[in-house]
């Protein structure tokens, strides 16, 4: 079944394109850790004797410690990085020597994210219509038993996950991985995520269609959304 949508990012406005399938990426836009990065740090680093540390400040330095990080593989050993930068001169010895496996492990549990209301409602619409849909991810090996758990995982088709094919996003190639495995050309699939680079610009640059999640605020560019519920009104689902 096919359907049509205005023209998004980096196309002409003057053109309707066909979307046959759609795409998303998972962290931001399906899930978030909960209730927060520092909330579980805080928690976590407690249990080994770390006490009193402020959770939004442990957001705040994991923020900058993720942004000065550049080519992340998101491999165990760069995650053991981050966790060490973040908790750099708050502890005598760095989490990678004492909890970032307990670290680690706990964000591959149900109880460390929390899914975005309106992700089922928008996934069941798009599922109901027969829209192909598939989850494009720079994430790690937990990803899928993950999404199991939550039980998102039955309704993609396809889920492309950077530590599995060996690219992550922006590279056009984790795309064009993503439209072979859909049995769709670039140009009919439409990617939705929360990263204006990594999402919006890479899926642009490997020929999708593409819609910028930004939910915190309601004055959208030309190319974003407010909510996954724009994405029904876009393919015009009821």
């Amino acid at each position: 079944m096919n359907y049509h949508t205005e023209t998004l990012i980096g196309h002409d406005p003057s053109v309707l394109n066909q979307i046959e399938a759609v795409t998303f990426d998972v962290g931001g836009t399906l899930i978030e850790p909960w209730p927060s990065v520092g909330h579980v740090y805080a928690e976590v680093a407690a249990r080994h004797g770390l006490r009193g540390l402020e959770t939004q400040h442990l957001t705040k330095r994991f923020a900058t410690a993720w942004r000065s990080r550049k080519d992340f593989n998101y491999s165990r050993s760069e995650w053991s990085e981050i966790v060490d930068a973040t908790f750099h001169g708050l502890a005598a010895m760095p989490p990678s020597k004492t909890f970032f496996d307990e670290l680690y492990e706990y964000f591959a549990q149900p109880q460390a994210w929390r899914i975005f209301d309106d992700v089922r409602l928008a996934l069941d619409a798009l599922a109901s219509h027969g829209i192909k849909i598939g989850i494009i991810s720079n994430w790690d090996e937990r990803l899928r038993p993950l999404l199991r758990e939550v039980e998102l995982d039955k309704y993609f088709e396809v889920i492309v996950v950077s530590c599995e094919v060996g690219f992550t996003k922006p590279s056009p190639v984790i795309f064009e991985i993503a439209a072979e495995k859909l049995c769709r050309a670039p140009g009919t699939i439409l990617h939705v995520g929360d990263n204006a680079d990594l999402d919006a610009e890479g899926a642009r640059r490997a020929g999708f269609q593409t819609r910028l999640l930004r939910r915190a605020t309601h004055l959208q560019a030309h190319g974003e959304i407010d909510s996954l519920d724009r994405v029904k009104e876009l393919l015009g689902i009821k």
